[in-house]
């Protein structure tokens, strides 16, 4: 997935590891089995554009049914600002999808709290689905404009509060700008292992 150099480690807690790696989301996995992927899919979660579409692709046509099966909240919303929903992987090495709506920074009335949520649910789902590893990019990064400074500071810090209810938990950043701001980051909030 990534060389030696691309991965950063650090503690989250005596039993929980904090990995960085510069790569792709789509061919994360740990286990098959215990593992799932976050991504910033839209309130419809029919994929888009991005890490999206990456991940609807790399799934398979499989995915889209799947979130289509998801109900409705309210028309034309399957998933709210801030929440997270849960599929399977199907054709994507990791075992389980977990789709979450990040905020579009200029447009949310709170972004920090929408993004810290969108994290929170998305721990909390994995927890409520024993998942034990689990990988997320930049969550609203892209077109959804958030700051990448003030995401990794909100992400980090956000999974510190679940650091005992995973094996290890992951940031896969595709760009080395991403990647190097989640470790700078880190080392900030946390002690490098």
């Amino acid at each position: 997935m990534a060389s030696e150099d691309e991965v950063a480690v650090f503690n989250l807690s005596d039993s929980t590891l904090l990995k960085i790696l510069k790569g792709d989301i789509t061919k994360w996995s740990v286990d098959a089995s215990s593992d799932a992927i976050v991504y910033s899919a839209n309130e419809r979660m029919v994929g888009g554009g991005g890490v999206d579409g990456a991940i609807h692709r790399a799934a398979g046509p499989e995915l889209r049914a799947a979130c289509y099966q998801v109900p409705e909240v309210r028309p034309g919303v399957r998933c709210p600002t801030g929440e997270a929903r849960i599929t399977p992987g199907f054709n994507l090495p990791a075992s389980r999808v977990i789709h979450t709506v990040g905020p579009i920074y200029d447009s949310d009335v709170n972004p920090k709290e929408s993004l810290a949520n969108s994290y929170k649910n998305s721990l909390r789902v994995a927890k409520a689905n024993n998942i034990k590893y689990i990988a997320f990019p930049a969550i609203s990064c892209g077109s959804y404009g958030f700051p990448i400074d003030e995401a990794a500071a909100i992400g980090i810090s956000t999974i510190k509060e679940f650091a005992n209810d995973f094996k290890e938990v992951h940031f896969v950043l595709f760009a080395d700008a991403k990647y190097s701001v989640w470790v700078n980051k880190a080392k900030e909030l946390l002690q490098k292992t």
